[in-house]
């Protein structure tokens, strides 16, 4: 029996229409002016509505070439449903307003087989938004092309989990028909989201935000997930894609092929200014040979 897991986020954080989503999205792919590389196996892209981030995930899918590429594995934190470990999907087909991925049950069954993980219900996938906000963006940029995708979502996973994860993970790496999709927001800074680090000697709120997210990103590019972990540790910025984040780091440092990952675009939802206001960050990078 097919199970299907619906794009439930569809006309309320994106278009449900699908000739005004594939405008909208060839339109980002455009305007960012970034060139298709089959070097690059890998990015990590924000997941907010697309009215906030749309544009700057166009820095990060618009340069995938995708015509060697045949598996995509989806990395996304988990925002509603909690589980110390990562969780397998029970779809065999995920729906988008322009076109249906469907599930690589093969893939999932070899995993499933580790007793590692565990199985998400259809329920908490679709109330999920993390690995949903990647798809249209896939199906755009695979249009014509035969992919199968394997979603995992990660829960709070320990930090001995997180190299268990990456090491268990790193061998699909080897496979350059393999790629890697990462889902992460930035810092959510604000009174709603209970974090406002603010060091007041980088000048107003924002440019504090951004020396505090540049920070990370620096740390990601280096490719140690130890030192991410300690600043993680140390400020506590509010990363929601961590752990998806520092398992890839885990997947790239224990994989035979040589990945550098370089963050291409920075934008905040808006600029802070005082400590009434909030914001959230996203920032997106390719992980490239």
């Amino acid at each position: 029996m097919e199970m299907v897991r619906r794009a439930s986020h569809a006309g309320s954080w994106y278009s449900d229409d699908p000739k005004k989503l594939g405008e909208e999205l060839e339109g980002w792919l455009r305007e960012s002016g970034v060139t298709k590389s089959p070097q690059v196996r890998g990015v990590i892209a924000p997941h907010a509505g697309y009215s906030y981030s749309g544009r700057a995930a166009s820095y990060a899918f618009g340069n995938i070439d995708p015509t060697n590429i045949t598996r995509v594995f989806l990395l996304g934190p988990s925002h509603h449903y909690y589980t110390l470990k990562c969780a397998l999907s029970m779809a065999s087909v995920y729906k988008t307003p322009i076109g249906d991925l469907p599930i690589d049950l093969e893939v999932i069954h070899e995993l499933k087989a580790t007793n590692k993980f565990e199985r998400m219900s259809i329920h908490t996938d679709e109330a999920e938004h993390s690995m949903e906000m990647h798809l249209p963006y896939l199906a755009k940029v695979f249009e014509g092309h035969t992919i199968k995708v394997v979603p995992i979502l990660v829960g709070a996973v320990k930090a001995e989990n997180e190299a268990m994860y990456g090491a268990l993970l790193a061998k699909y790496v080897d496979d350059p028909q393999n790629f890697f999709s990462v889902s992460s927001d930035f810092c959510h800074w604000g009174s709603q989201f209970g974090y406002t680090h603010y060091e007041k000697k980088h000048g107003p709120v924002y440019k504090s935000i951004e020396v505090l997210d540049k920070m990370a990103m620096d740390i990601i590019e280096t490719g140690d997930p130890d030192t991410f972990q300690n600043y993680l540790l140390e400020y506590g910025n509010t990363i929601c894609g961590r752990h998806p984040i520092i398992i890839f780091l885990h997947m790239l440092r224990g994989c035979s092929t040589k990945i550098k990952i370089n963050f291409l675009r920075y934008e905040q939802s808006s600029q802070c200014k005082s400590m009434r206001d909030n914001s959230v960050s996203y920032a997106s990078a390719v992980a490239k040979i």
